[in-house]
């Protein structure tokens, strides 16, 4: 039996077309990891307005923007040198790349004129240094922290450096450069450093089982999920009230303020006890929780200044 498929018409063939197109578009959408880079351009954009005596609209834009590019860059090269190690893991199996629904080099293309037009952005409206320091997170996340994920689990301390370049980078774009940057900017610097630390192996706890497939080392511990990794992610909740004290001993926030950042610090340790006393996946997801609130709390507060 002979059967006949009738010719697509003019219309249904733009249909398919724009859904086709439309698809594409949302690849290289979840290839940016958007929500992550808006968080990373919040951080920016909150310590351009805490450290800056004069506000200028041109900046902030060229700091959103391109800080989103150079963001959304590095995780870009970071899931084309996984891409096969995605496809091992539940959580990053749907990707753009594990599901071919981008090629290499379409990805390479498009991270790669993200990475200079965001570099180059921040380095001609805001300043030559900013754009220095986005080139250079991008180069820390792809390929420092990103292969040495399989070595050790220092990775994650190779990583945090990119993590808090964004704090640097809009202090940076704020004064001009390094030659007038404060030293409220590095204390900036050291509090969104260390808060990735229970942050992220919170992440790493609850998703252990899915990393070992992927052969990532990512808790504190070589025994994974034992107690010295527990133990650390409590140790650094508790280190991180002092750090995020010290803008207030140098006379740089006031007294409400200060309040504001010690309570957020004795929440997190709560959680990070409750973790450490039970040790469960949902303790672990409920510390990862309150550590991503934690971070835009903070910061907003240093931001005021009360």
């Amino acid at each position: 039996m002979i059967t006949f498929v009738a010719p697509l018409n003019t219309a249904e063939k733009d249909i398919k077309t724009e859904l086709a197109d439309y698809s594409k578009f949302q690849a290289f959408v979840k290839l940016t990891k958007y929500r992550l880079a808006a968080l990373v351009v919040f951080s920016a954009v909150v310590t351009y307005f805490t450290v800056a005596e004069n506000i200028s609209a041109k900046q902030i834009i060229a700091l959103s923007v391109g800080g989103f590019m150079v963001t959304a860059a590095a995780n870009g090269f970071n899931q084309i040198i996984e891409k096969d190690l995605d496809k091992l893991m539940d959580r990053t199996k749907n990707r753009p790349m594990p599901t071919n629904k981008l090629s290499n080099i379409e990805s390479f293309i498009f991270c790669s004129v993200f990475g200079i037009g965001g570099t180059i952005m921040l380095w001609v409206y805001t300043n030559p240094l900013s754009g220095i320091l986005g080139f250079i997170s991008i180069i820390l996340y792809a390929l420092a922290y990103t292969p040495l994920k399989r070595v050790t689990p220092f990775s994650v301390f190779v990583g945090a450096f990119p993590g808090a370049l964004p704090t640097l980078i809009g202090a940076v774009a704020a004064t001009e450069g390094f030659g007038n940057i404060t030293f409220f900017a590095f204390l900036l610097f050291s509090i969104q450093f260390f808060w990735q630390f229970p942050h992220f192996w919170s992440l790493a706890w609850f998703n252990h089982d899915d990393y070992q497939k992927a052969g990532f080392l990512m808790l504190p511990s070589s025994g994974g999920r034992d107690n010295v990794s527990k133990t650390q992610i409590l140790v650094y909740s508790i280190f991180l009230i002092p750090i995020s004290l010290l803008p207030y001993a140098f006379n740089y926030v006031g007294w409400l303020t200060a309040l504001i950042v010690f309570v957020c610090g004795i929440t997190l340790v709560i959680q990070a006890y409750n973790f450490y006393r039970v040790t469960t996946i949902e303790s672990a997801k409920k510390l990862f929780v309150v550590a991503i609130i934690y971070l835009p709390v903070v910061q907003l507060a240093l931001m005021t200044k009360a």
